[in-house]
């Protein structure tokens, strides 16, 4: 009776571990098993196999992108993005001269603002990396 109860247990050990909830595709929605390393479905990576990263702040990289355009993108480990950032607005405060820098400079400086929040919040889910 005692090799009868270890088969049942066995039965059951089988049963639990053959039990696969659905998720969905964080890229293209589609339901797809629990399990699934890459979306059979679009192919995109659902695992991130990496190292995890230090997870980012995103109000953090808005405050530091808000004060500097590039400073967010360049706490978010992205630091071609940042310094680009930075050297564009070191030109728009230049073109602030021929008065076309006081319109193009508040644009890059919206656009540096909600890349490094969206950029931490990628980086954050597993999404983007830095």
């Amino acid at each position: 009776m005692e090799e009868n109860e270890g088969v049942f247990q066995d039965n059951q050990v089988v049963k639990l571990t053959g039990i696969n909830e659905s998720v969905f595709c964080r890229s293209c929605g589609k339901q797809i098993r629990s399990d699934a390393e890459i979306c059979p479905h679009c192919g995109v990576r659902q695992k991130n196999n990496s190292p995890t990263l230090s997870p980012k702040n995103p109000g953090f990289a808005a405050v530091a992108s808000f004060l500097f355009a590039g400073l967010g993108q360049i706490y978010n480990g992205e630091f071609v993005k940042g310094f680009l950032f930075i050297g564009v607005q070191v030109i728009n405060l230049f073109l602030m001269i021929l008065v076309v820098g006081f319109f193009t400079y508040p644009i890059v400086w919206a656009i540096g603002i909600y890349d490094a929040y969206k950029t931490a919040e990628k980086i954050n889910a597993g999404i983007a990396e830095a």
